[in-house]
């Protein structure tokens, strides 16, 4: 028993501290430009074409916060131009965002380290990345060129003030991304009203499914619009997390069988030592049956003894770093690169609570098998003879 409590507790605390690291990543993917959930046209999440617009986007969007009631509900436009210096030139996705909501559905503008976020909305203003930043040689307070292609097939380029510099950590973002407030993107790319995503953040993972619906009857009188939730915007996130739990789940498996071992060893010794008390009462008519569930009784017995003091006993330990936070060694600083939380919170839950425990206690169980399963071998003549 103080095997499976001790079992139990540690694979509550695991298996609660992953799911919150997996909150954790979830969040850290989808908080810098995806979103839990996006309004695009059809096709635009595979093809990536200017032309395929929501139209009104910002009229839309309005109505979408209207009808969810939320806030964290912002309207953006991309396109791909050249950004120059008077030095360099390089490639960049140019992103038209609403300066008023974007801080809420995105944790881009909390990680500006020199100068600020956009400001108001229709102004030549400019954020880029750090990484972009190096590579054009300019800094706040420069201005940069942006020429590309408009909606409409015609050349587009305008002139816009660098007010400041982001770092998000992820050099491939820090390099290739740039922000401008969306009516001045619809200006210069004659975007004629319209947008590309709007991006809806919600409180709860569990909530995305419902959300997703509202948004689905919000959106029923726009054309060739429809909703998508993070995990068809980034299926590769959910890959990643199912081969992390694949490997964590083996890991488990390796102590749920070590744990079996150690009751399978108790119970065949248990067993063997009572080898003539079971000749005796096997030759006084009780089957060999009826012993063999003698053994499964107990072991069940103190297999559900052993569930409910340690899925107690891991839930209090639990509970604990849910108010207080784990952190490991160095994690703090890693966090604060990333505009996150230095502390992992488990996620406490009837699925986190008692998956550990039930392993063990269904190993336990067929551990005990083997030990019952000698009893009907066993001759009660030569049982009352054993020391």
């Amino acid at each position: 028993m103080g095997a499976m409590v001790f079992s139990n507790v540690l694979l509550v605390f695991m298996i609660s501290l992953q799911v919150g690291m997996y909150r954790l990543m979830i969040d850290n993917s989808l908080q810098a430009l995806t979103g839990h959930l996006q309004v695009q046209a059809e096709g635009y999440k595979d093809d990536l074409k200017m032309r395929q617009v929501v139209p009104d986007i910002q009229s839309l969007a309005a109505t979408l916060r209207t009808d969810l009631g939320r806030d964290s509900v912002s309207a953006r436009a991309a396109a791909f131009a050249l950004a120059s210096s008077e030095d360099r030139s390089f490639g960049v996705q140019v992103i038209g965002v609403d300066p008023q909501h974007e801080p809420l559905v995105s944790n881009l503008p909390g990680l500006v380290i020199d100068g600020r976020y956009l400001g108001e909305d229709g102004a030549a203003e400019i954020v880029i990345g750090s990484v972009l930043a190096r590579n054009l040689k300019v800094a706040v307070g420069d201005q940069v060129t942006l020429l590309g292609s408009g909606y409409d097939g015609s050349f587009a380029a305008a002139i816009a003030t660098v007010v400041g510099v982001f770092d998000s950590g992820v050099t491939d973002l820090d390099r290739a991304i740039a922000e401008v407030p969306i009516t001045f993107f619809q200006d210069v790319f004659f975007m004629e009203g319209g947008g590309h995503q709007i991006v809806v953040t919600v409180p709860e993972l569990s909530q995305v499914e419902a959300y997703k619906a509202q948004m689905f009857d919000a959106i029923s009188g726009t054309p060739d619009a429809t909703v998508y939730d993070w995990d068809a915007l980034q299926p590769g996130l959910r890959q990643a997390i199912q081969a992390d739990i694949s490997s964590a789940f083996f890991m488990y498996a390796i102590l749920v069988v070590l744990v079996a071992f150690s009751v399978l060893n108790t119970q065949l010794m248990s067993v063997l030592e009572r080898t003539r008390e079971f000749g005796i009462v096997m030759s006084l008519g009780v089957s060999p049956g009826k012993l063999g569930k003698l053994v499964m009784l107990e072991t069940g017995l103190m297999g559900a003894m052993g569930l409910a003091a340690g899925a107690a006993f891991g839930a209090l330990f639990t509970l604990y770093f849910t108010v207080n936070g784990f952190s490991y060694p160095g994690m703090e600083e890693m966090a604060a690169e990333f505009n996150l939380p230095g502390e992992i919170f488990p996620r406490v839950n009837l699925l986190t609570l008692f998956l550990g425990p039930l392993m063990v206690f269904v190993f336990t169980l067929l551990s005990a098998v083997y030990p019952a399963l000698r009893l009907h071998w066993l001759h009660p003549v030569e049982a009352m003879r054993a020391a």
